[in-house]
């Protein structure tokens, strides 16, 4: 069992850059798949990124090419190093931990079995 702890928001302009990192506790975090989701106010919270144990990964067309995800399993951490922000990237983003030794990249987040309590990104213009 994982238990994902977020940290890194905060408030950045247009074209700024932040890493948001999520620390798990649990000896097993290697096997986890690991994602990011996000949800703006009055919206549905969406996929942003995922990285399975095998390292393979995959992105949300919104952010891809803005954003990376990665792993470091020594640390039990996950990052999401994300670049070119823009204003609707603001967003709650939230980690999640699931799906272990999974051979596919998940995206869906009832796929993910423990959340954290998410940090805010604001991006102002």
């Amino acid at each position: 069992q994982v238990q994902p702890v977020e940290s890194g928001g905060g408030l950045v302009q247009a074209g700024g850059s932040l890493r948001l990192s999520c620390a798990s506790s649990g000896r097993t975090f290697s096997r986890y798949s690991m994602a990011w989701f996000r949800q703006a106010p009055g919206k549905e919270r969406e996929f942003v990124a995922a990285i399975n144990w095998k390292i393979d990964t995959a992105y949300a067309d919104s952010v891809k090419a803005r954003f990376t995800i990665s792993r470091d399993n020594t640390k039990n951490t996950v990052y999401l190093q994300m670049s070119s922000l823009k204003p609707e990237d603001t967003a709650v983003y939230y980690c999640a931990a699931g799906g272990t030794w999974a051979m596919s990249v998940l995206r869906n987040d009832y796929e993910y079995n423990y959340w954290g309590q998410g940090t805010q990104v604001t991006v102002s213009s």
